[in-house]
C-alpha cells in the first residue's frame, strides 16, 4: 500500500449521485496527481493554493507579475486535473473538486 504524504487535501464535492468511496478516491487521486504533474510536486501544489489564498485577500494593484504567471498556471493545471479526475466519472452537474491546505 502506497502512503502519500501531503500539505493539502482533494475532496470531490456536490456530486449529484452516490459513487462507491473507492470511485471517488480514485477520481481525488487523479485530480491531485494530475496537478502535481503539472505544477511540479506536491510542494509547488500546497504553494500555489497559498498564494492564491493570499492574493484573493490583495488589492490589485500589489499582483505581480510572477502573480500573473502562477494564476495563469493554476488555471491550465486545474483545467487538466478536473479533466483526469472526471475522467471515470462523467461530468456531474455541478460537482467540483476542492482542494485546500491542510
Amino acid at each position: 500500500m502506497q502512503v502519500i504524504e501531503s500539505t493539502y487535501v482533494v475532496t470531490l464535492r456536490d456530486y449529484p449521485e452516490e459513487i462507491p468511496a473507492k470511485e471517488r478516491i480514485a477520481a481525488e487521486t487523479r485530480y491531485a496527481q494530475a496537478l502535481e504533474k503539472q505544477l511540479g510536486g506536491p510542494e509547488q501544489v500546497a504553494a500555489a493554493l497559498d498564494t492564491m489564498h493570499s492574493l484573493e485577500e490583495s488589492p490589485p494593484e500589489v499582483v505581480s507579475l510572477g502573480d500573473l504567471t502562477l494564476l495563469k498556471a493554476w488555471g491550465k493545471a486545474s483545467a487538466a486535473a478536473k479533466q483526469a479526475g472526471f475522467r471515470d466519472l462523467g461530468e456531474g452537474d455541478g460537482a467540483y473538486f476542492e482542494v485546500r491546505l491542510v
